[in-house]
């Protein structure tokens, strides 16, 4: 189908961030796939993207045809690949990065199933919080939590968590609690190394605008399960996802702060480098990942495994 086709080019042009590049990994030359986006976008009657000579960028109609673009073509491709596989049994090692508290709490309880679903596959799981380049470190898929994951990568949404402020009774009962961000500045900060906007945290305010504050930090550290061990220690106020926090919430052991002041929702992705003939194993993976996450045991902890 043209549309298709068209929706295939678009895609590569944005994964590979040019005409070219979008041209070799669709196998077409770059004539054909300029004519292809513009042929979409006549037909849409919106413009996708923004050229100028040293860039493309997307449009806000652009972002959203791209993620739902990426989804549909996933599917058509996961079907193709599943008629012409047949009853093909998985087989193989599959290469896996993580991040390490994530990996620890989520992934680990999932892998047990997913030997015995299909029992020729072997994993090498690797948890680090280090951004890892799948293609020159050789992985077949990773598990990021970001706002997006990177246009170069195909990625399939598992979940969202949400960033919360918090602390622990006691912290709070020497100390007193913050009733706005602007009150942090008169407490002990234990702050997270690889949070995207470092000293800087993001909230929404109940009138829906957007407010960064700048943290100064007595502890600076690069494991959210120190951040965690420190405020159960009641050494300081943290800002860490609800997937880690959501159990002392839940018991009493830390307490959110501002809940009118909402901390930013965060995607939790299963990323891979192609679409393009992905193996039968890792779609798998993907797949049962995607399945198992459904409805995530820190926002439904009736759920087990």
């Amino acid at each position: 189908m043209a549309s298709v086709r068209e929706m295939r080019s678009f895609v590569c042009v944005v994964e590979a961030g040019s005409f070219v590049g979008g041209a070799q990994a669709a196998g077409l030359s770059k004539q054909a796939v300029s004519r292809h986006v513009a042929e979409l976008e006549q037909r849409l009657g919106v413009r996708l993207l923004h050229r100028t000579t040293r860039r493309l960028s997307l449009t806000e109609d652009g972002q959203t045809f791209f993620i739902r673009a990426q989804e549909l073509l996933e599917e058509i491709d996961r079907l193709e690949a599943e008629v012409a596989s047949g009853s093909a049994e998985p087989t193989g090692l599959l290469r896996i990065n993580a991040p390490l508290t994530f990996g620890i709490l989520h992934l680990a309880p999932l892998w047990g199933r997913f030997s015995r679903l299909y029992p020729k596959v072997s994993l090498d799981v690797q948890l680090s919080d280090r951004l890892v380049d799948l293609v020159e470190e050789g992985y077949d898929l990773a598990v990021r939590i970001s706002d997006m994951p990177s246009s170069t990568l195909v990625g399939r949404k598992l979940a969202s968590t949400r960033m919360v402020l918090c602390a622990s009774p006691g912290y709070l009962d020497e100390n007193g609690t913050p009733a706005t961000p602007n009150e942090l500045k008169n407490h002990r900060m234990i702050s997270y190394t690889y949070l995207a906007t470092g000293d800087e945290w993001a909230f929404t305010t109940p009138e829906g605008a957007a407010v960064r504050i700048r943290v100064t930090s007595r502890l600076h550290t690069n494991s959210g399960d120190t951040c965690r061990a420190a405020a159960l220690d009641d050494q300081g106020v943290i800002f860490q996802p609800d997937f880690l926090v959501a159990g002392d919430l839940r018991q009493g052991a830390l307490v959110e702060l501002m809940p009118a002041y909402k901390g930013p929702e965060i995607g939790i992705y299963v990323v891979y480098p192609s679409r393009q003939h992905l193996p039968v194993k890792t779609r798998r993976l993907v797949d049962y990942l995607v399945s198992a996450f459904d409805s995530p045991t820190w926002r439904d902890p009736s759920r087990t495994r």
